[in-house]
């Protein structure tokens, strides 16, 4: 009996999870992506902070998919832009349409700016490979700037909005370029010519965190030369300006966007239930609500009665367990509810710094913790060790390795292209503005 065709849309965590078991089942797998490659999300703040480059933080999605070609799998480099549910039909936007028995959406999430004016428009992500190299272009462009500026006051300012992991480690990384870095790199920069900003509009960093680790990450991060503010919204960003919600406001050259993750655009078109964030309906068993044969999985589903953190673990283990479902499915079998098993958190200050969490054990009062060097080097061996392939994770260690061991001297060893800040491309409108109203008035 021939096996059950399944449709995998989306090659992160979750998506790439699912596949490596149907296909060693023997089901004929179809994964699609919009990208061509796989990234490693939780180290893209190294991409946009020279520390990595972007090919070591990514793998080809054919590559994955030829290692696990048992007995029928294939890669499709497309966008998904509606569901056929009767005649189970995916459409895409390049080559034919796919038909599925069985469909699985792991299709990942974006940055989630809650609708705050001018947010999504003037404010940069690091969710993506192209947004964190966005990022680490305008970055270096403002510190070369700053080498020429005549004017010794001037200053790059780069707010970092959110005290999540991702605001967090985005952050002090920033903050050891400015205060260990800066000098030996740009001598012509004064430290307090680039100022590194976290805004987080709830009262404490890291807030699903163990009260004595969230008061570690802010007194190590503070410590970094970060203006960390708490209990701070932002309710309008302008190209060169962020207002908050008690009336102040502060010129930027950047505003990195850290502050939560929001559901696929596209999600809206293609029939299924939204919740919380825009994120997918599912119920415990994985299937999206109302359907049979349609599941979601990782960060872009939501489980009213159980949610869980938008994390890797939970996505490579919900990816696991929607394959043996569709493989209990197939052999008539029930299905089992997922049940996440937490094996810890974690998140990074800088080199040497960093904070781990692990579950509770029955009956403990308080979160087994780590923090400082030994957290940070388990920080760095589970990342490391996470990465596809072995030249990524061996590029990465040589990378991270010049980084940290010969820090200063390679903080900044990987750049890109020069580039305008949203700042500079603010005030470039303005300055156009005003010659066109001039030549106007000439004429």
């Amino acid at each position: 009996m021939a096996k059950s065709k399944v449709v995998v849309v989306g090659g992160g965590f979750a998506g790439l999870a699912a596949v490596r078991v149907l296909a060693s089942a023997g089901h004929p797998v179809s994964l699609i992506d919009r990208h061509p490659y796989s990234t490693f999300q939780p180290l893209l703040y190294q991409v946009a902070t020279g520390g990595l480059n972007p090919g070591d933080v990514t793998y080809p999605l054919r590559r994955f998919v030829a290692d696990h070609r048992e007995p029928d799998t294939r890669f499709r480099r497309a966008t998904v832009v509606g569901i056929d549910k009767q005649d189970k039909i995916v459409k895409v936007t390049r080559g034919h349409d796919i038909s599925y028995d069985h469909l699985v959406l792991a299709n990942g999430v974006g940055a989630n700016f809650f609708g705050i004016p001018g947010a999504a428009h003037h404010a940069r992500s690091i969710y993506t490979r192209a947004a964190a190299l966005d990022v680490r272009d305008i970055i270096f462009s403002g510190l070369e700037a700053l080498t020429a500026s005549k004017d010794r006051d001037k200053r790059f300012t780069v707010v970092v909005v959110g005290g999540g992991p991702t605001g967090v480690e985005m952050g002090g990384t920033l903050a050891e370029m400015k205060t260990q870095a800066l000098s030996f790199i740009y001598p012509e920069v004064h430290q307090d010519n680039f100022r590194v900003v976290l805004v987080e509009m709830g009262p404490v960093l890291l807030a699903p965190f163990d009260a004595r680790l969230q008061r570690y990450a802010l007194r190590e991060i503070s410590k970094r030369g970060v203006d960390v503010r708490l209990n701070t919204a932002i309710v309008e960003v302008e190209g060169d300006r962020v207002h908050f919600k008690d009336g102040g406001q502060l010129d930027v050259d950047v505003v990195i966007w850290g502050a939560g993750v929001g559901g696929y655009g596209l999600v809206t078109e293609w029939g299924v239930p939204q919740g919380r964030g825009g994120r997918i309906r599912i119920d415990r068993n994985l299937r999206v609500v109302g359907e049979d044969s349609i599941f979601a999985i990782g960060d872009c589903a939501i489980c009213d009665d159980d949610p869980q953190p938008q994390l890797a673990q939970p996505a490579l283990q919900m990816g696991e367990h929607v394959a043996r479902q569709i493989i209990a499915l197939e052999e008539g079998r029930d299905l089992t509810p997922f049940d996440y098993n937490d094996k810890g958190t974690m998140a990074t200050i800088g080199r040497g710094a960093a904070v781990l969490q692990l579950p509770q054990k029955p009956g403990q009062g308080t979160p087994r913790t780590l923090t400082g060097l030994a957290a940070w080097t388990i920080w760095v061996v589970v990342h490391l060790r996470s990465l596809l392939g072995g030249r990524n994770q061996f590029q990465a260690m040589v990378n991270l390795g010049m980084r940290y061991a010969s820090w200063p001297r390679s903080a900044t060893g990987i750049l890109g292209d020069i580039t305008e800040s949203p700042a500079e491309q603010a005030r470039s409108i303005v300055t156009d503005t005003e010659n066109r109203l001039r030549e106007q008035e000439t004429h």
